[in-house]
C-alpha cells in the first residue's frame, strides 16, 4: 500500500486533479474492503438425545465493530421448546467483534426433529442460520425384568395455595399494626397528666388544691391582679356549679348571691347572711378589677383568696348529706359516663377501621381501576382464572401445545362408523368452567392415508354441533393464522347466543376455532366464552398468544 501512494504521488506528469481522484479512489476501496460482511455460523452440541435431555445451539456472528446485532428470542425453536437464553458472549478480535449466542432446547417426544433456521438482524438486514437435524431417542425400558402395570386413573392433586397465603398473611400483618395503634392509642392505660389528675378529684378537693396552686402563683408580685381574681372567682363558682348545682358561671354576682340565698331559704345550704355578705364583697371587688381595672392591696388580695377558701369550705360543710337515692343517681350516673367512654373507645375503632379501608380501596381503585378491586373482593371466577397458576401442556398427536388456567381432560371419544376407515386415531381433550361457560376443545386427529385435512367441512361439523346444543344466531369470519413459530392454519371465529347448560336461557357468546393440518392429519381448537366478560376475552388471547402446534409426524 505504501509502495502505490508512493508512486501515485511521484506521478509528476500527472495534473494535481487526476493525482487527487486516483487517491480517493484508492481509499474508498481500502475502506470498502475493511468493512467486510458479516460472517453467521451455527451449531450444535450433539444430534443426538433422550427424551427431556438437553442440547446446547450456539449461534457465532463475525461482524464489524460498529454493527448492531439481534439474536432470536423466545420459542423460536420449534418443534424444540426452549429452556433457556444465555447471555451474549462477546469478544475483540483485530478490528471486529465476535458475539456468540447459545440457547439450551430440550424435547419430551422421541422422533427425528428439524431445527429450523433462526433470523439474525445485522443493520436492519436479514440473515439466516442452518438449519439443523436432532434425533430424540426413547429410554430404554426392560420388560423382560420388569414387569408391565395397567395405566392408573386421574386423581385429584390440590391446588398450589401459595398465593392464597401470602395474601392472608399480609391481611394478618395489617390487622396486627391496626390492632397495635388502637391498642396503644385507644385502649391503653395511659399514665395521668397533672391536669388529669386534678380534674379527676371531687369538686371540693379540687377547688381546695385550686386556691393552694393560686396561692403560690406570681400574680400579685407582677401585678397582674386581673389574672388573679379571674381564677379566684372562676375556681369558686367552677365549686357551686359542680357541687352546690347552681348555676354559677353565667350568672352575674347578683344572680348568685340571689340562687345561693334562695337555696338557703329553702333549707337546701345552711350559710348565715355574714358569709353570703363576705362573698358578695369579694365578688364585687372582682368586678372592679376585671372591668374597672381596680387594683386593691396586694393584703386585701390575699385575704380575699382566704376567705373564699373559708366559703368553700362552708359551703361544703353546710350542704345536706346525699340520701341513698341521690348516691343512686350519683353512682348510675358514672355507670352511664364509664359506659359512654366505652362507646366513644369503640366509635374511634370503628371510625379508623373503616377510615383504613376505605383509604385502602380508593387506593387500590386508583391504581387497578375499581372494577378491578370489586372483581377482586367478590371473588370474580374469570379473574381468577386469569390471574391463578396456568398449565402448559401438549394434547395428542401430532401434538397440539396449548397454556391453559386449568389441564384439559381427555374425553372419550367415539369414532362414528362412517369415518372409521377414514380416520386412524382421534384423540380430544376439553375443559369447561359453568360459572364463566369458558369452554377449551383441542382434537388432534391422524387420517388412515395422507389425504389433505377438510378445514370447511369439520369447522362446519363444529358449528352445527354448537346449533344441536341451542345455539343460534352464530356469526362465521374466516382468517388466516399464523403461530410465533411460522406455522399456518385458519381461524374461524364470531359470536352467536349460547345455551345455558340446564336451562332454556340464552346468553350471548363468542367463539373462536383454529385449525392447522397436512398430508394425513388434522389438529383444532375451539373456544367459547360469554362477549361480556373482559377476563375471559384476555384468557383468550392470551391462550392463542401461546398455541404451538407440530406439523411433522
Amino acid at each position: 500500500m505504501h509502495s502505490l501512494i508512493h508512486k501515485i504521488q511521484n506521478l509528476k506528469s500527472i495534473s494535481p486533479k487526476v493525482r487527487y481522484a486516483f487517491l480517493c479512489l484508492f481509499l474508498y476501496t481500502a475502506v470498502g474492503f475493511s468493512q467486510t460482511a458479516p460472517i453467521i455460523t451455527s451449531e450444535v452440541d450433539t444430534t443426538f438425545i433422550k427424551i427431556g435431555e438437553q442440547l446446547k445451539f450456539t449461534v457465532t456472528v463475525d461482524a464489524d465493530t460498529t454493527a448492531q446485532v439481534i439474536f432470536p428470542e423466545g420459542q423460536t425453536f420449534s418443534p424444540l421448546e426452549t429452556v433457556e437464553a444465555l447471555p451474549t458472549d462477546t469478544t475483540k478480535k483485530d478490528s471486529r467483534y465476535i458475539l456468540q449466542k447459545s440457547y439450551t432446547l430440550t424435547q419430551f417426544d422421541s422422533g427425528q426433529y428439524k431445527l429450523p433456521t433462526q433470523f439474525i438482524d445485522i443493520n436492519g438486514k436479514g440473515f439466516y442460520t442452518d438449519s439443523l437435524v436432532v434425533n430424540v431417542a426413547t429410554v430404554p425400558v426392560d420388560t423382560l425384568a420388569q414387569r408391565m402395570y395397567d395405566i392408573k386413573p386421574f386423581i385429584n392433586v390440590e391446588k398450589n395455595h401459595a398465593s392464597l397465603y401470602k395474601i392472608l398473611l399480609a391481611i394478618l400483618a395489617a390487622v396486627l399494626i391496626v390492632g397495635a395503634l388502637l391498642y396503644w392509642f385507644v385502649f391503653r392505660k395511659k399514665p395521668l397528666t397533672e391536669e388529669e389528675k386534678v380534674a379527676l378529684l371531687p369538686p371540693y378537693d379540687r377547688a381546695l388544691l385550686e386556691l393552694k396552686n393560686l396561692e403560690n402563683s406570681k400574680y400579685l408580685i407582677q401585678d397582674e391582679y386581673k389574672q388573679y381574681y379571674t381564677e379566684l372567682t372562676d375556681i369558686v363558682r367552677s365549686y357551686l356549679e359542680e357541687d352546690v348545682h347552681v348555676s354559677a358561671l353565667e350568672s352575674t354576682t347578683d344572680q348568685l348571691i340571689e340562687k345561693l340565698e334562695m337555696r338557703r331559704d329553702a333549707g337546701e345550704l345552711k350559710l348565715d347572711d355574714e358569709t353570703l355578705k363576705q362573698f358578695k364583697q369579694i365578688l364585687e371587688t372582682a368586678d372592679l378589677v376585671k372591668f374597672a381595672k381596680s387594683k386593691p392591696e396586694t393584703s386585701v388580695a390575699e385575704n380575699h383568696r382566704k376567705s373564699i377558701e373559708q366559703i368553700v369550705i362552708k359551703t361544703h360543710d353546710a350542704l345536706p348529706e346525699p340520701t341513698e337515692e341521690e348516691l343512686q343517681e350519683q353512682e348510675a350516673y358514672q355507670e352511664e359516663l364509664a359506659r359512654k367512654k366505652e362507646r366513644k373507645k369503640w366509635i374511634i375503632v370503628g371510625v379508623a377501621t373503616l377510615g383504613a379501608i376505605i383509604l385502602a380501596i380508593t387506593g387500590l381503585s386508583i391504581h387497578y381501576g375499581p372494577k378491578h378491586v370489586w372483581d377482586t373482593v367478590t371473588g370474580n371466577e374469570s379473574k381468577k382464572l386469569l390471574s391463578g397458576e396456568w398449565v402448559s401442556s401438549s394434547y395428542g398427536y401430532p401434538p397440539i401445545l396449548l397454556e391453559t388456567p386449568d389441564v384439559l381432560v381427555r374425553q372419550k371419544t367415539k369414532i362414528p362408523a362412517e369415518a372409521q376407515s377414514k380416520i386412524k386415531e382421534l384423540s380430544t381433550f376439553g375443559y369447561h368452567n359453568e360459572n364463566t361457560f369458558l369452554t377449551i376443545a383441542a382434537t388432534s386427529t391422524q387420517f388412515a392415508d395422507e389425504s389433505e385435512p377438510d378445514h370447511e367441512k369439520t369447522i362446519e361439523g363444529l358449528i352445527n354441533g354448537l346449533e344441536k346444543k341451542g345455539a343460534k344466531n352464530i356469526i362465521t369470519k374466516n382468517d388466516e393464522y399464523t403461530t410465533i413459530s411460522g406455522v399456518k392454519g385458519l381461524k374461524t371465529y364470531g359470536s352467536g347466543q349460547f345455551k345455558v347448560p340446564n336451562s332454556d336461557e340464552l346468553v350471548r357468546g363468542k367463539y373462536e376455532i383454529y385449525s392447522f393440518g397436512g398430508p394425513g392429519f388434522q389438529q383444532q381448537i375451539l373456544i367459547t366464552w360469554l362477549a361480556d366478560d373482559e377476563y375471559a376475552e384476555e384468557i383468550v388471547n392470551r391462550i392463542g398468544s401461546t398455541l404451538e402446534v407440530k406439523i411433522e409426524l
